[in-house]
């Protein structure tokens, strides 16, 4: 079962934006934290993002504070990924994960993943 499906990925130059989404499919995660993490090749996963409930606590890896925002909105409680000022180091796989409970920032604190959406940042 696939219950987080990620979209937005692509090419970007340095300075460009782009918008991830996260989908919940085939359950709802309303009461989850939902959150972002990335893996560049030859490198651990790591914390990019995450939300409590929509409107609810964020918290933000220190590389992307100030460049990215993450929200919770629609009727299916699509989550976002917003990234600004795209540097090549943000240049990784991105997944959407969900946890039951408070804001965490370590991926063995999440329970579902998505399968990942590709950024490339180039100069």
């Amino acid at each position: 079962q696939v219950y987080l499906v990620e979209s937005g990925g692509g090419l970007a130059q340095v300075g460009g934006s782009l918008r991830l989404s996260c989908e919940p499919s085939g359950r709802t995660f309303t009461s989850y934290t939902m959150g972002w993490f990335r893996q560049a090749p030859g490198k651990e996963r790591e914390f990019v993002a995450a939300i409590r409930r929509r409107g609810g606590n964020t918290s933000y890896g220190d590389s992307v504070k100030g460049r990215f925002a993450i929200s919770r909105e629609g009727p299916k409680d699509t989550v976002y990924l917003q990234m600004n000022s795209l540097k090549p180091e943000d240049t990784a796989i991105y997944y959407c994960a969900a946890r039951w409970g408070e804001v965490g920032t370590q991926p063995s604190e999440f329970h579902y993943w998505g399968q990942g959406t590709q950024v490339t940042v180039s100069s």
